[in-house]
């Protein structure tokens, strides 16, 4: 069964990947995905999945560290 908190929860999933997708700052959007996975993994552990949901907030913590290294070595850091 699907309660209001489950729905609360896709739509701000749904909220969150558009924002991601639609922002220009890159490290905003690192941010912004790191929610993503935060709210994923929230959602794994409401459907009673906690293997996803650990697995989802390794990667997702993984994935986002990368991007801040990555973002670091372009010039917008270099200002």
């Amino acid at each position: 069964m699907v309660n209001n908190i489950t729905l609360l929860l896709l739509f701000l999933l749904t909220v969150s990947a558009l924002i991601a997708t639609q922002i220009k700052d890159l490290l905003a959007a690192v941010v912004v995905f790191g929610a993503y996975s935060l709210i994923m993994s929230i959602i794994w552990q409401q459907m009673r999945a906690p293997d996803l949901a650990i697995t989802e907030a390794v990667v997702g913590i993984v994935i986002s560290v990368m991007f801040v290294v990555l973002i670091s070595r372009t010039e917008r850091w270099e200002e």
